[in-house]
């Protein structure tokens, strides 16, 4: 009687069978998860994948606990009672079906509103209407499908970081197999003929062969999987070889077993699988080290404004941050605690948490979310915890918020392999077939030897190994970038674009003189308390600059980015920024200046005397050796005189260009071939910062953290800023010498391999050691590169 397999999870309908749709289920679990992807148009899940889901556990009443309200503010990382947000970590995702069941739970609840899956961690991130929706709902309906999320209360983040241990267990049952087929082949291998007999030669073999399962059938399955994956969606990926290499030598050798034709290639085999999981363990620890060193270390030089019982603002970095610290938000900043809020008006954007841009009103004790941004003034508030770098990691890596950027060298690896795989199992079928017809009793080693030695592992890890440890090393010298295709990209730039103004300034060391009307007391503490709501470059430096005022809280407060603030105090009103945005014109262009009017009367104007950063000349006479320079300013031409005689000739000098306009310069000469790198303040430049190849963003004990940049450089480092290009130039070549050194042992193996003078177990010995090597290599290259970096 043919044995039926759930249609759903896979398993064997032992003893209850349900029918339905002529469809078999092992219970009713299965047979209510096809039902609901039915009804909601979502049965191609299983075209993804035969059987791809799980049977679904009885879980009656074992999420009760979910309604309790601190366990709820316990688990979510968003929640203003109507929107919530929570990261569950569920075990179950193993293949693109998962993914594509897990971001479509909208289809099955239209009060989620979004869901995303982080393959890597096996999170899925939910976000929910929480009025209509419960998070005790939301995990029902996860275990309903078959992806029961593991939450543990004692300590939540554990359950996200759960250590998978297969790789242990296959590698010990690997080794353990490997260790005693060498063993009972000792034998054999030293001709033993007084013990060799007939009855202990047959029970070793079939021995050695029971060792064997295991290894190939749990050990070595994932290879198998992987392979079947990528044949079935047409592509060749690095384990076809290896698959084909295992399969070969376990059914050539039971082959040879079961005829009395030899011993078989047992230890070769179990010794193969022993030491490719070896290299991938090692491979796995080598990457894991430096991303949590990468995740530890590497803090975005973001600072926040902290006040002490008597008001006096002091900048602060982010991670020192503790609970009760009373934190200063200006306009357009970030909040990058929860706390409660203190004072202000605060109207909160927390598009870059939810992907919602309406703003959210809050009125004093309040609570305010890490992520939101303040839109309408300064704020105080005060914290509630610490920190959570992991959490604004992920804020600036979602891609919902930021544009994709090709990624062409990671293309190119993927390209190199799959001619790599091409051409070996071309190799191995034009050897092997030549063997047969000289000798035939060498065909199958050199057929198993050639498709193991030349494992194209080490073009695969190059990349990831070099790029991972250069983001270490940038985030240890404060130049903080998103990920490894940011260097890529910015190691392929011809076009560097810097914005004026609290980029190439400095704005510690500018100071300014006031020319017109003399300010009253009131308009001047409404002066100097508009300047405290805005983190533009000029509105820091003025505001630094004037007398101290006391706090007041303003009605309204407005900044229109380019042009200029206005803010309302009782019945004054007053605008501070552009010559026609406060309703004059311009009658000098000698230096940058900022103009005030109040109540609608003109005033008079700060003009400001720049001080440029240190060792800008010399920066700019480097770089202009070998990229096109541009500066591209908000500002009038006051400072071109200057700019002339500090800047290379040919540099290209624009002034009075509006945040649109920027973006529309980097868009037209990008299409003329232009590879650009915008350097600005991350406020009014979000726009060209996005449509650059590379976005960076200069950070001066400000919050200038902001998804639309893909890194940020502490202002320290500026001057610098030719040793990090130069460094990611000199990691894609690393890399290509990755590639020849591979090309070189894979040449000198296939070499030994087709002629027949290698032996499957020293191949498999010497893949993953070459995999090792690379690994070794780049690391320390990389290594020597950031200590020879002059930063």
């Amino acid at each position: 009687m043919e044995k039926l397999t759930c249609f759903h999870c896979g398993d064997p309908c032992d003893s209850t069978i349900i029918t339905s749709n002529d469809k078999h289920f092992c219970c009713k679990g299965c047979k209510t998860v096809y039902e609901i992807f039915s009804e909601h148009d979502l049965s191609c899940y299983y075209d993804l994948q035969t059987s791809p889901g799980a049977a679904p556990k009885e879980i009656q009443g074992k999420y009760d606990f979910l309604t309790q309200a601190n366990i709820i503010e316990k688990l979510t990382e968003f929640n203003d009672g109507n929107l919530q947000i929570v990261t569950l970590y569920i075990p179950h995702i193993h293949c693109s079906s998962c993914i594509w069941i897990l971001e479509n739970l909208n289809k099955l609840n239209p009060n989620i509103t979004s869901s995303q899956v982080n393959f890597g961690k096996k999170t899925v991130r939910i976000t929910y209407n929480s009025e209509h929706l419960s998070l005790k709902e939301v995990v029902l309906l996860l275990s309903t499908i078959g992806y029961e999320p593991y939450i543990s209360l004692d300590d939540y983040k554990t359950g996200q970081q759960n250590v998978n241990r297969s790789l242990i267990y296959k590698l010990g049952i690997a080794g353990f197999a490997f260790g005693n087929v060498m063993f009972l082949s000792f034998p054999e291998y030293f001709e033993v003929g007084e013990f060799w007999l007939e009855q202990y030669k047959h029970l070793f073999r079939w021995l050695m062969f029971a060792f064997s399962i295991p290894v190939v059938f749990y050990a070595g399955r994932d290879y198998f999987i992987s392979a079947y994956k990528g044949l079935r969606a047409k592509l060749l990926n690095i384990d076809v070889p290896i698959a084909l290499g295992i399969a070969v030598l376990f059914i050539r050798s039971t082959v040879e077993i079961s005829f009395d034709l030899g011993s078989g290639f047992f230890d070769s085999l179990t010794g193969l699988v022993f030491f490719l999981l070896l290299g991938k363990f090692f491979q796995q620890k080598t990457y894991s080290f430096l991303s949590f060193e990468r995740d530890y270390k590497s803090y975005f030089p973001i600072a926040v404004t902290t006040m002490d019982s008597n008001n006096e603002e002091t900048s602060t970095q982010v991670y020192d941050i503790k609970k009760g610290d009373r934190l200063l938000i200006r306009n357009e900043e970030l909040i990058p605690v929860d706390g409660i809020l203190i004072k202000g008006k605060a109207r909160i954007d927390y598009s870059f948490v939810t992907g919602e841009s309406e703003t959210i009103s809050k009125t004093s004790g309040e609570k305010l979310f890490a992520g939101g941004k303040q839109t309408s003034g300064v704020i105080e508030m005060e914290a509630l915890k610490s920190v959570e770098q992991s959490y604004l990691t992920q804020l600036w890596s979602n891609d919902v918020f930021s544009k994709n950027k090709e990624d062409g060298f990671t293309t190119l690896t993927n390209k190199i392999s799959k001619r790599f795989t091409i051409t070996i199992l071309s190799i191995a079928v034009i050897a092997t077939s030549y063997w047969i017809f000289s000798d035939a009793s060498k065909a199958m080693n050199v057929f198993t030897a050639v498709l193991i030695i030349a494992c194209p592992c080490a073009i695969a890890l190059s990349a990831p190994f070099t790029f991972g440890n250069l983001l270490r090393i940038f985030g240890k010298l404060k130049f903080y970038v998103k990920n490894a295709s940011v260097i890529e990209q910015l190691a392929s730039i011809n076009t560097i674009i810097f914005d004026k103004t609290g980029t190439i300034t400095s704005n510690k060391k500018s100071n300014a003189t006031y020319e017109g009307i003399a300010l009253n007391p009131s308009e001047e503490s409404l002066l100097k308390n508009t300047l405290r709501g805005s983190n533009h470059p000029l509105s820091r430096t003025l505001y630094e600059i004037l007398d101290a005022h006391n706090i007041i809280t303003l009605n309204h407060f407005e900044e229109h980015l380019g042009k200029g603030i206005e803010a309302t105090h009782n019945n004054d009103h007053i605008k501070i920024g552009s010559a026609s945005f406060v309703g004059t014109t311009e009658t000098s262009v000698l230096n940058t200046t900022v103009h005030v009017s109040t109540n609608n009367q003109y005033k008079g104007k700060f003009t400001f005397y720049n001080k440029y950063r240190k060792g800008l000349s010399k920066l700019f006479n480097r770089l202009k050796k070998e990229y096109d320079l541009v500066i591209l300013s908000g500002d009038n031409e006051g400072e071109l005189e200057n700019l002339k005689k500090l800047l290379p000739s040919k540099t290209k000098l624009i002034f009075n260009q509006k945040p649109n306009d920027k973006l529309e310069y980097i868009k037209y000469h990008q299409t003329e071939g232009a590879k650009v790198l915008m350097i600005g303040d991350g406020l009014n430049d979000a726009g060209a910062l996005v449509q650059s190849n590379v976005g960076i963003a200069l950070s001066e004990n400000v919050n200038v953290f902001s998804p639309a940049c893909d890194a940020i450089l502490d202002a320290s480092k500026f001057n610098q800023l030719h040793a990090f290009i130069k460094a990611s130039k000199s990691a894609i070549k690393i890399i290509k010498w990755s590639f020849l050194l591979s090309f070189i042992y894979n040449s000198i193996g296939l070499y030994f391999a087709v002629t027949g003078q290698l032996a499957p177990v020293i191949a498999a010995i010497l893949m993953p050691l070459s995999s090792i090597s690379i690994v070794v290599f780049t690391t320390i290259a990389t290594n020597l590169l950031g200590r020879r970096m002059n930063v």
